[in-house]
């Protein structure tokens, strides 16, 4: 794994893959190199003007690529379902939840749900629960990759709270969201091992990469001159989109990926570089408890209840 970089990836020729968010930042790069190695690639977006801007970009690094826009609102879960029956094909061999929102002020979903939460954990559940069968029909090589946070470790899932309805704490929230993604993650993959499944889930974090993540929450709020020192340190310490982008792609191609794993850059900020571990995540984020209490409350929440064999 040490030293590993994108020109490693296998060929994906004949696989089909949906990236959320993949109009920027990390989400951008790991479709282009997918769609570069030959994968059919759908570009999830909630915004069209960007989605079908990050379209062409990718028709231009990968000339003669698979490569298309389709319209996803992950704060919204009657477009999660419109995006997954709108999909056309029987199989999907990879499923990258990337998309995110980091350390907002207080929002809601369409769906009345806290915007983190809902956003990164509950949207992605939902989506993985309606295109699971989809993957499964891809048998052997199909994987859920769900990128998380090194922030995970700032709080895990309060299910009494879920939707942080008591004093609402901004990267408290966004960490709760990242620990129920790795949360999502094993118990999917539990699940998967108990059905004698061939599809893979894992997941991956970036590391400090600069994303416009970073400067949403104070731009939304007018803080100008935070905003400015955000920018300013993203410029000084954050590693670029291509090496934040790199455990992710190990994570959905590489042949040595196992059910619940977890990568990431060698270090958090701009010398990280490629990912050459399987990356450290808190104790809880394996708690069998925790992560069945999750799934019941998901489904409950999203109304989404997977179908298992």
């Amino acid at each position: 794994m040490t030293g590993w970089n994108a020109g490693e990836i296998a060929d994906q020729s004949g696989r089909t893959a949906v990236v959320t968010g993949a109009n920027s930042g990390i989400g951008f790069v790991t479709a282009r190199e997918l769609a570069r190695r030959g994968a059919a690639v759908v570009l999830a977006c909630r915004d069209a003007t960007r989605g079908k801007a990050a379209e062409e970009r990718v028709r231009a690094a990968a000339p003669g690529a698979d490569v298309r826009f389709a319209p996803l609102d992950l704060a919204d879960l009657s477009s999660v379902r419109a995006f997954a029956e709108g999909l056309p094909g029987d199989r999907l061999d990879l499923l990258i939840n990337n998309a995110g929102v980091m350390a907002l002020p207080q929002r809601r979903t369409v769906d009345g749900f806290e915007m983190q939460f809902g956003t990164n954990h509950l949207g992605h559940f939902a989506l993985t629960g309606l295109l699971l069968p989809r993957l499964r029909e891809a048998g052997h090589g199909a994987r859920v990759v769900t990128v998380a946070s090194g922030l995970h470790v700032l709080g895990t899932v309060d299910p009494r709270d879920l939707n942080m309805e008591h004093r609402y704490r901004r990267w408290i929230a966004y960490g709760r969201s990242k620990s129920a993604n790795l949360l999502f993650t094993h118990e999917l993959a539990r699940r998967l091992v108990a059905e004698g499944s061939r599809v893979v889930a894992a997941a991956a974090h970036p590391g400090y990469a600069a994303t416009n993540l970073q400067t949403a929450g104070v731009r939304m709020e007018g803080r100008e001159v935070a905003e400015h020192v955000v920018q300013l340190g993203t410029r000084l310490f954050a590693q670029s989109p291509e090496n934040g982008a790199l455990p992710t792609l190990y994570a959905a191609t590489a042949a040595d990926v196992r059910q619940d794993d977890y990568f990431g850059p060698r270090l958090e900020f701009r010398s990280g570089g490629a990912p050459t571990r399987r990356a450290v995540r808190a104790p809880w984020t394996r708690n069998d408890r925790a992560s069945a209490g999750l799934w019941a409350a998901s489904e409950r929440l999203t109304g989404v209840t997977y179908a298992w064999p």
